[in-house]
This record gives C-alpha cells, sequence and structure tokens, in this order.
C-alpha cells in the first residue's frame, strides 16, 4: 500500500513538472520581441521613452574636431555620440534633457593624445611614413596617453539657441579619463565637484585673452518621414571661453608626485582664454511618437 501511494506522487509530481514545463513553453512563445525603433528612427534605440514626458528624442554624432586643454591638443578622430531625450515646454521653448534608456548618454570614446605624457612628436620635414611610425611608437608605447570625456551631471540643451546661433546650444559638464600604465586607472582631469564644463554654441563666442573670437555653424537641416525627424548635417558647435581644473587620482598611492607632473606635462589648471572645443558631426532629432510608432 505505501508503494502504491509513493507511484501516486511520482506520477503526481511527473504532472506537475510536464505542466509547468508546458507553461514556460507557451509564455516563451507567447512573449513578444523586445520594440525597437526601425527605419529612419533605428538611431533613437536608446531614448527614453518610458518617460511619458519626454517628447523628442536626440541622437548626435560627432566625428571632427579637436579639443584643447591647457598645452595640449587632441583631435576627434573616433565617433563621440550623445543619445537620450528631451522634454520641451511647448510655451516656452526650454528643454530639459533625458539621460539615455541605457545609461550611455555620452558615449566613452578614448582620444589618443599625441606626444602622450613627453609630447614628443616627429618634426614636420621628416618623410611621411618616419613621421607616422615614430608618432605611433610614442602614442601607443609606455608613454602613450588616451583621454575620454565622461559626463558628471545633467547635459542641457536648447534647440531654438542652436538654430537661431545665439546662447549655448549644447552644455556638457564634464572630466577626462586619462589613461595610461603610469596614471592608473583613476587618473581624471576635472571632477564632479569640479568639472570641465563646455558651452558649446553654433554662434560667435566671447572669449577672455589670449583666445580670440570662433564661430560654429548650424548646418543643412532635411526633413524626413513628414517633418517628424530632423536631421541637421554639418553641424559645428565651438568653445573657448571655459576654464580647466587641475587632475586628481593620477597615479595611485603616488598621486601626490604624479599629479604635479601630469599637470605640468597639460598645462592645468588651465584659466578660461587657453582652451577650446570643437565639435562637428551630425544632429537627429525626432518626436518621441514618432519614434514609438516606427517600433510597431
Amino acid at each position: 500500500m505505501i508503494r502504491d501511494h509513493l507511484r501516486r506522487l511520482t506520477s503526481l509530481r511527473r504532472a506537475v513538472l510536464g505542466m509547468g514545463a508546458a507553461s514556460l513553453l507557451v509564455l516563451a512563445v507567447a512573449a513578444p520581441a523586445m520594440a525597437t525603433p526601425k527605419g529612419d528612427f533605428a538611431v533613437f534605440a536608446q531614448c527614453p521613452l518610458k518617460n511619458p514626458a519626454v517628447n523628442l528624442c536626440v541622437y548626435v554624432k560627432s566625428s571632427g574636431g579637436l579639443f584643447t586643454i591647457g598645452t595640449k591638443t587632441v583631435p576627434v578622430n573616433k565617433p563621440i555620440t550623445l543619445q537620450g531625450g528631451s522634454i520641451l515646454n511647448e510655451e516656452t521653448g526650454a528643454e530639459t534633457f533625458v539621460a539615455a534608456a541605457n545609461g550611455e548618454t555620452l558615449s566613452k570614446t578614448p582620444l589618443t593624445v599625441p606626444g602622450g605624457l613627453l609630447g614628443i612628436k616627429a618634426p614636420t620635414w621628416w618623410p611621411k611614413f618616419l613621421q607616422e611610425w615614430f608618432n605611433k611608437q610614442i602614442n601607443e608605447g609606455f608613454t602613450g596617453v588616451t583621454a575620454t570625456t565622461e559626463l558628471v551631471g545633467n547635459p542641457g540643451i536648447s534647440r531654438t539657441n542652436l538654430l537661431f546661433q545665439e546662447g549655448v546650444a549644447l552644455s556638457l559638464p564634464t572630466r577626462i579619463h586619462l589613461n595610461n600604465a603610469i596614471l592608473g586607472s583613476s587618473c581624471y582631469l576635472g571632477s564632479k565637484a569640479h568639472p570641465v564644463t563646455l558651452n558649446l554654441t553654433t554662434g560667435t563666442t566671447a572669449p577672455p585673452p589670449p583666445n580670440v573670437p570662433i564661430t560654429g555653424a548650424v548646418g543643412e537641416l532635411e526633413f524626413k518621414d513628414e517633418f517628424q525627424l530632423v536631421i541637421i548635417k554639418g553641424n559645428k558647435v565651438v568653445d573657448n571661453a571655459y576654464s580647466a581644473p587641475g587632475t586628481e587620482g593620477c597615479g595611485g598611492l603616488f598621486s601626490f608626485f604624479i599629479n604635479p607632473i601630469v599637470e605640468e606635462a597639460f598645462g592645468v589648471p588651465a584659466a578660461a582664454g587657453h582652451n577650446t572645443a570643437i565639435l562637428e558631426g551630425e544632429l537627429q532629432n525626432a518626436t518621441a511618437e514618432a519614434v514609438k510608432n516606427s517600433e510597431k
């Protein structure tokens, strides 16, 4: 009798497990695939559409330009992307930037610092192939340094200022991560408390000397998908009126010794009028409604 009871329990257990497996299979088949924007709106995959207040999606790719911090100039020769959303007040025109859905609002793109820590570059009168070989040894060797711009606060954005070429079109509170075998993994120029704040404009800057005014460009506007998508090509935003603080955390436990060396190599702290940022590329923005509709 006990043996019969055990058989029944075993049969019941198998039946329950079978139902569970079948239920999971049904759920897996029934579950819809993750919705993502399609077609012209595919670049807005990280627009924070779950926030009901977001009415615009933003995607910016800068593939040219430069950063000058103190005595170092770093060319933008790899794409840097900014993505997220915007809450536009239609009455005032004011905008509030909303971070990307995956948290990767500003891409962490490492840019090579020419000359590395030593600041050595091949003479321009050398043959080009020899210049390239020599610079590669310096830039990728033991003294090579990369600079990665990281956000330390919420960006500011104004499409009105961008289009009318006045005021700040894009504000980026940042710090610059300097990476090198000697510097360690926690070497930064600027910090959350003392950011490098870029107030970029398509208009004309008014920097203190020795810098002189420079001018950005709106670029060429293209309207697509019944004016729900705007693409601006040849856009250029500039700022040469910001200051750059000193470094922090360079060399880890030996930061008290390494920080001053890095600051001397980069010429920081650098007061306003000694630094320049130029970002050239393409800006896309679309209505949140159009991006949602493209997912269907």
